[in-house]
């Protein structure tokens, strides 16, 4: 029986150290586990642990994925069909909070003389895009960026996930879009999560930041938005039945040169089943 007055005592359930004999090898760090079980592990073995756990990488953006936005997508137009699926004549701004200098620059406009300028893809800058009658082709570029193709105007945007290194991009149509997932574990009333397949986190919606844009126009009359305009956007997951989802695009434009507050529209995509239908066609300023 060991002494409970000497060195090695054994007091309570704490830990202590065993001193090897000179020469015998590294220090064994021990506890006791229990009433009775002595458990002796080298120190470097926790070094180890730790090491390990602080070298695994975080998830990346697409593991992390409340729901699929890839596939093929085509605008429902559910609302402003005589401004969406019509090029509005001159004058019509409604809808639009546009101030004096904006109506005197869209007044002053002329599509002809836009088009012989080739500026016909003003009409499919970002601060817009998701507003035009469209199909969209939404794919993972990799696992940190997602790539959002139209068919109308040709256009691509590039969705950052990840913050970007080096000499930011020249302003360009569709800008720079940073974008991170808002996550929601909450569950309902009953204990169940809400939503969510399988491996995904039960509810999130996708936040988008776009700055660094080229002057464009909001509408195919020519309204302006500026240099400075920056947008952001929220797109949620509907499922509607088990064979049909929407997408929602919440997008909020904020634009200090034309607008007098913030330009807000709703956009609506139903998931189709392939890319049969995709039909790329260029930029129109009458069309």
């Amino acid at each position: 029986m060991m002494d409970t007055n000497g060195e090695g005592s054994l007091r309570g359930k704490g830990s202590l150290q065993l001193h090897p004999a000179r020469g015998s090898g590294p220090m064994l760090v021990c506890s006791l586990a229990g009433a009775a079980l002595l458990l002796c592990v080298p120190p470097h073995a926790h070094a180890q642990q730790a090491r390990g756990a602080a070298a695994k990488p975080p998830p990346t953006a697409r593991a992390q994925e409340p729901f699929d936005p890839t596939g093929y997508w085509v605008s429902l137009i559910t609302q402003n069909w005589q401004y969406r699926m019509v090029v509005p004549g001159p004058g019509e701004y409604a809808d639009i909070p546009m101030n004096p200098q904006a109506k005197k620059t869209a007044d002053a406009w002329h599509a002809a003389a836009a088009i012989a300028a080739g500026q016909q893809c003003e009409a499919y800058g970002a601060a817009v895009l998701m507003r035009n009658p469209e199909r969209l082709h939404i794919s993972w570029q990799d696992d940190e960026m997602l790539q959002v193709q139209t068919d109308e105007g040709m256009q691509t945007r590039l969705l950052h996930f990840k913050a970007a290194s080096g000499t930011p991009p020249p302003p360009s149509l569709q800008g720079f879009s940073t974008a991170h997932w808002i996550l929601d574990t909450t569950v309902n009333t009953f204990g169940a999560p809400l939503g969510g397949a399988a491996g995904h986190p039960p509810y999130g919606s996708l936040r988008i930041d776009t700055s660094d844009l080229l002057p464009g126009l909001l509408r195919k009359n020519g309204v302006p938005y500026g240099a400075d305009t920056k947008m952001s956007e929220y797109w949620d997951l509907r499922e509607i039945s088990p064979t049909q989802q929407w997408l929602t695009v919440s997008t909020k434009v904020q634009d200090p040169q034309y607008l007098f507050e913030p330009y807000v529209y709703d956009s609506i995509f139903q998931k189709e089943p392939d890319g049969s239908k995709w039909d790329p066609s260029p930029c129109s300023l009458t069309s």
